[in-house]
């Protein structure tokens, strides 16, 4: 999760945690600690690395993700985007790292050019909303059985809509 640039062939995931900590296994506390999810409805972005995918295993059942498209990457950034010190990601931060606007930033980390997380004074973690007419389903049922939890694919673009 610390590396600058990604090959080209990772893809990039946003995962949302879905459920709090209640019941957790020690474990399980601590991947989601390192994925950086620490509350619930708090999102980040990682790219499809096998240690990542390990991660997103081990917490399945509190966390939900999917790949993300280029759009909604450049709604998180200009809604819930922030620098350290709680102030908005804006224009003239993005052109310091070395883009033109916002959504050449978030098409480089849609291709996999560059992990979000790498950028310097940034906040890695989106704290979002509940969405809009909930989850539609249990979160503790995965969303294969109708439920929150799990791999969504691109089903996730909908919910990240609902909770920007």
């Amino acid at each position: 999760m610390g590396e600058a640039r990604l090959s080209e062939k990772h893809k990039c995931l946003v995962v949302i945690r879905v459920r709090g900590e209640r019941d957790a296994s020690r474990e399980v506390e601590d991947t989601l600690n390192m994925l950086r999810l620490v509350r619930n409805c708090h999102a980040v972005l990682i790219d499809d690395r096998p240690s990542n995918m390990g991660m997103l295993q081990k917490a399945q059942h509190y966390v939900t993700w999917g790949e993300i498209s280029k759009e909604n990457i450049a709604l998180l950034l200009k809604g819930r985007g922030r620098l350290v010190g709680d102030k908005k990601l804006t224009e003239e931060y993005v052109k310091e790292t070395g883009y033109k606007t916002l959504d050449d930033l978030a098409e480089a980390i849609h291709k996999g050019e560059l992990a979000y997380n790498s950028l310097p004074k940034i906040k890695p973690v989106f704290r979002l909303r509940p969405p809009k007419k909930g989850y539609k389903g249990k979160v503790k049922k995965s969303f294969i059985a109708g439920g929150a939890t799990g791999y969504r694919g691109e089903a996730i673009n909908d919910i990240i809509k609902r909770m920007i």
